[in-house]
C-alpha cells in the first residue's frame, strides 16, 4: 500500500520562497516514481517536476525551470520541492503522486500515476 502526505504550503509574497515536502510510505521503493502536479479550480492538473526514484534525471516543467528543485531524501523517504522566486500565477493546490514502473517521458502525465497524496494549498500574493 502506498501513502503519501504532502506538507509545506502556505502564503507567500511574490519574489519568496517555499520547501513542499512529500513523505511517501511505499511498500517497495523499486521501480517507484514520483512527481509534483498543481491544480488551479477549474484547471486541469499540471506537471510541475518529477523523478523516478532510483535512477533518471528530474524533469521539469517549463514554468518551474530554475526557479523550482525536486530533491529526495532516501533516508527519510522524503522528497521535496524546493520554490523561490514565486510568483502569483504559482498559486495552487499541490499534489505529489506515485506510480510504478513509469518511463521517464511518463512523469510529466497526472493520468500515469495511481497513488495521490491529498494536496497542499500554495497561495502567493502580496
Amino acid at each position: 500500500q502506498v501513502q503519501l502526505v504532502e506538507s509545506g504550503g502556505g502564503l507567500v509574497q511574490p519574489g519568496g520562497s517555499l520547501r513542499l515536502s512529500c513523505a511517501a510510505s511505499v511498500g517497495t521503493f523499486n521501480s517507484f516514481a514520483i512527481s509534483w502536479f498543481r491544480q488551479v479550480p477549474g484547471q486541469e492538473r499540471e506537471f510541475v517536476a518529477g523523478s523516478r526514484w532510483t535512477g533518471g534525471s528530474t524533469r521539469y516543467a517549463d514554468s518551474g525551470e530554475g526557479r523550482f528543485t525536486f530533491s529526495k531524501d532516501r533516508a527519510k523517504n522524503t522528497v521535496y520541492l524546493q520554490m523561490s522566486s514565486l510568483k502569483p500565477e504559482d498559486t495552487a493546490v499541490y499534489y505529489c503522486a506515485g506510480a510504478y514502473n513509469l518511463r521517464q517521458p511518463e512523469l510529466v502525465d497526472p493520468g500515469r500515476f495511481n497513488y495521490w497524496g491529498q494536496g497542499t494549498q500554495v497561495t502567493v500574493s502580496s
